[in-house]
């Protein structure tokens, strides 16, 4: 169950958290190891409660809180360390990402970012694209949206209205939320300590969608 619905930017802007991942790892008796990855994907995961300045701060985080019955609907999470698809110096490209290769016969296409380390890509998949941000280009050539191709802001597919000749590249910029929910139930604050810089901690997790 998900709320199309952003947390407050301006407070997620000061929160702590990045990605996790799970790795399962076996030291054999002759020392050497073996590792497995279970997770194909990062998991995210942030702390909404050092963003928290004031009062109000903590007023509007109950609300959100409340009308997304704690952890029961997952949201829109801007991280505003990777949100994105250049980078953070950069301006968004309809060529910035690689989303998919034609092959003369698929009209569809998810969007995704590519994390590049030397020879080592890792292909992230992006299912909450931010409206009005997305550009795509088949083959270098920048398309219109509504015309061309159609695009799901709830999955981050893309639609083609014609589909591109085999080997061509389909790319896109954009930015993008990550889902999330939050990873607890309860929200204690004591007024008292806040002011005395003491803040509550809100932990917010990302969920499969």
């Amino acid at each position: 169950m998900f709320h199309e619905v952003r947390f407050p930017p301006a407070l997620s802007r000061g929160s702590s958290g990045g990605p996790e991942r799970r790795t399962e790892i076996v030291t054999l008796a002759n020392g050497y190891e073996e590792r497995n990855a279970p997770w194909s994907q990062s998991r995210r995961r942030y702390d909404a409660g050092v963003a928290m300045r004031s009062m109000d701060d903590i007023e509007a985080l109950i609300a959100f809180f409340e009308a997304r019955q704690g952890q029961l609907y997952g949201f829109r999470w801007k991280d505003w360390a990777d949100y994105r698809s250049c980078a953070p110096s950069g301006v968004i490209s309809e060529t910035d990402q690689v989303v998919g290769l034609g092959d003369g016969d698929s009209l569809t296409f998810g969007l995704a970012k590519n994390y590049r380390s030397g020879a080592y890509v890792h292909r992230r998949e992006v299912t909450k694209p931010v409206a009005a941000t997305v550009k795509v280009a088949v083959g270098g050539d920048l398309l219109s949206e509504g015309v061309d191709y159609t695009l799901d802001l709830t999955t981050g597919l893309i639609v083609l209205v014609s589909a591109p000749p085999a080997g061509m590249e389909v790319t896109a910029g954009f930015e993008f939320d990550v889902p999330v929910r939050f990873d607890t139930d309860r929200i204690a604050v004591s007024v008292a300590s806040f002011q005395a810089g003491d803040v509550p901690s809100v932990p917010v997790v990302e969920v499969r969608v």
